[in-house]
């Protein structure tokens, strides 16, 4: 059985244990558990241990995908994407403007109703 000593040393030398504890995935009371059963040399601590690599490597993979986007691909997409929404704002505006035209200059029939 481990002693609380040997587990508080052990915590001290590993300040991203804290981390779980205060996101709330893991308690101190379950590390420490983990600790009596398998020890500080286990290969369980890994995945607590490592976080940081994890990290960088997620970071680094983010960068590398940022680094290889064609920016000139981009741009021509974009160009494209803007040159479709200016010719169906063109075609909108001219089909309402017609229509407000065509309501002003229509005009309105006359009702004969007592056969004047």
């Amino acid at each position: 059985m481990a002693s609380k000593e040997e587990f508080r040393k052990f915590v001290s030398n590993k300040p991203s244990l804290a981390d779980y504890v205060e996101n709330g995935s893991m308690t101190w009371q379950k590390f420490y558990e983990m600790f009596d059963l398998y020890g500080e040399d286990s290969s369980v601590w890994d995945k607590y241990l490592n976080r940081k690599n994890t990290e960088e490597s997620s970071f680094n993979k983010i960068n590398d995908i940022i680094k290889n986007v064609d920016i000139n691909s981009i741009k021509e997409h974009i160009s494209t994407a803007q040159k479709a929404l200016d010719f169906v704002q063109e075609l909108t505006s001219k089909d309402t403007a017609g229509k407000v035209a065509k309501a002003i200059s229509t005009p309105r029939p006359i009702n004969k109703f007592f056969e004047d």
